[in-house]
């Protein structure tokens, strides 16, 4: 038995520190909203605008900036110190997290991501020559990746459309959060687009790291909205990755959540795509609905990248012989 309908995976902040808990390959921080400031060294930057920051999440500070007329110049040299950051952050060589999630997934499933850091591109980047991938979007934007508009294609920031050779376009990254309408950059719409369509078909649903900030409401609205109600959703089942308490996940994503049907764990590599990798929607089907348990098989761990590649090779036979 083979599923068809997608696992999707969501990003957040989150995802990326618990990937990368010291760092990335020179040992500089993935910080999430509330570090932002302090890792970025943002403050003497933002101590000569006209708005308090300290003791608030930049989103917030980033919002009442974009209110006045008076901090173009001020924003603008944000945007370029939060892309400058996150541009040279580098993919260590031995396999991460990242990895390791990529290789869990199948073609028809996808993961969509707020992040701003080119860690999960890159790591895509070094796989996709050897196995196919797990669909990517990136609903914030992200500083590796490209769009162009005209022929509707996005990839590496560094290359060009393969249909015109035009440079791709650089995706804008920061956003008044209280403003946010993702309609207004073409690009942005269409991973949007991707990802409603996704949450509409998806028989499982991974939330990891991302805290659904209460100031994004039009992400929250999206997402809702795609997913539909929660007692439509009878047969799919939800699991949140994160460090906060079941009980505060479960308040947090009530819109989602139908009874029982969600669970909650701490790790990634205690996740049911860590677990059973490549098989996830399978083994939900097989607990929850024929009431057998599915045998647990996870990826090798202490492996080399090349090793950790090969280590799946059983699992893609078992999925052509299923087609």
């Amino acid at each position: 038995m083979s599923f068809g309908r997608p696992h999707l995976v969501i990003l957040g902040a989150g995802a990326s520190n618990q990937a990368f808990p010291s760092g990335d390959a020179r040992g500089r921080k993935l910080p999430t909203m509330p570090q932002l400031v302090e890792i970025l060294a943002l403050e003497s930057l933002l101590s000569s605008g006209p708005v308090p920051y300290k003791g608030r999440i930049f989103e917030d500070v980033y919002s009442d900036l974009a209110d006045r007329t008076d901090c173009a110049d001020l924003l603008q040299k944000l945007d370029e110190m939060v892309r400058q950051y996150f541009s040279d952050l580098e993919l260590p060589n031995e396999p991460t997290l990242y990895d390791y999630l990529l290789l869990s997934l199948r073609p028809k499933d996808g993961i969509a991501t707020f992040n701003w850091d080119p860690l999960l591109f890159m790591s895509a980047l070094r796989l996709a020559p050897r196995v196919d991938l797990p669909y990517l979007d990136f609903l914030h934007g992200n500083v590796a990746v490209g769009y162009c508009d005209q022929h509707r294609q996005k990839g590496y920031i560094r290359l060009a459309c393969s249909k015109c050779g035009t440079a791709y376009k650089t995706p804008r990254l920061l956003y008044p959060v209280r403003q946010k309408n993702y309609q207004d950059d073409i690009s942005i719409s269409r991973e949007w687009r991707d990802i409603e369509k996704a949450l509409k078909s998806a028989c499982a649903l991974t939330i990891f790291g991302y805290s659904a900030p209460v100031t994004d409401v039009e992400a929250k609205r999206l997402m809702t909205q795609a997913w539909g109600k929660a007692g439509q959703r009878e047969l799919e089942q939800i699991e949140i990755i994160d460090i906060l308490s079941k009980h505060e996940l479960r308040d947090r994503w009530s819109k989602f959540i139908l009874e029982h049907h969600y669970e909650v764990t701490n790790d990634f590599y205690g996740s049911r795509i860590a677990r059973h990798p490549r098989r996830s929607c399978e083994a939900i089907w097989s607990q929850f609905m024929e009431m057998k348990l599915f045998e647990e098989d996870p990826l090798p761990s202490g492996v080399d990248l090349n090793e950790l590649v090969d280590s799946i090779k059983p699992y893609l036979e078992w999925e052509t012989k299923a087609v």
